[in-house]
């Protein structure tokens, strides 16, 4: 089930690899622990507004631009169910 939880840290995550970026170095640019960072990316916490400012500014956005990215992911369409894992 989608969340936004779930998808912000998907979003972080993606922006995070894209810029060829370790947990560990985000972290240390955003101020935070990397065991949070992993976390958020799991979407198994819910991250404060401080700190969606703090991985923004590590990004070089402003929040509500990391906002939208979470935003843009809701936006696409979930995945047909593969049918092969259907039963019968």
């Amino acid at each position: 089930m989608r969340t936004l939880v779930k998808e912000f840290g998907l979003a972080v995550r993606d922006l995070r690899a894209a810029r060829a970026r370790s947990q560990e170095q985000l972290a240390e640019l955003a101020g935070l622990s990397r065991s949070y960072v992993s976390e958020v990316e799991r979407g198994t916490v819910v991250a404060s507004l401080d700190t969606i400012d703090k991985l923004a500014r590590a990004f070089g956005l402003a929040a509500a631009e990391l906002l939208a990215q979470q935003d843009a992911r809701l936006q696409k369409p979930l995945a047909p169910p593969d049918e092969s894992a259907l039963p019968n």
